[in-house]
């Protein structure tokens, strides 16, 4: 049986363009996109954490270590400059692959900048 596994996000990154007439896609600073493991034309999930809108596109490659996060076409009806989106990729393997698996998770600054990478996120706890 295949099961679908995150493979990998960039946490908490900021849009820094919305492009309505270019064409549609989420441009990513290529050094990102190299760090999470995503890939040229790859589909990903973008879920803004500042107004709730979740969609999928797909990736295409903006200027190595310039921080963009663009999101064109319809993609840019759906943000606004400066809001904090996480984007995601999924993979499907079988549950025995999944056992070995562990995501590339990377997270950002305001700036897309860096702060930390793991391949874990740490149990939720109840609160006191």
């Amino acid at each position: 049986m295949q099961i679908e596994m995150l493979k990998c996000k960039l946490h908490m990154a900021a849009v820094t363009q919305a492009e309505l007439w270019y064409d549609g896609s989420c441009a990513i600073d290529e050094e990102l996109v190299e760090l999470a493991g995503l890939r040229e034309f790859e589909k990903i999930d973008i879920y803004n954490v500042t107004n709730g809108e979740r969609f999928h596109t797909y990736v295409i490659l903006a200027e190595r270590g310039s921080g963009i996060i663009s999101m064109n076409g319809a993609a840019a009806r759906q943000v606004q400059v400066g809001d904090r989106v996480i984007i995601a990729a999924y993979t499907s393997m079988t549950e025995q692959e999944a056992e070995a698996f562990k995501p590339k998770l990377v997270y950002l600054d305001e700036k897309n900048r860096v702060e930390r990478s793991a391949n874990t996120i740490p149990v939720q706890r109840a609160e006191a």
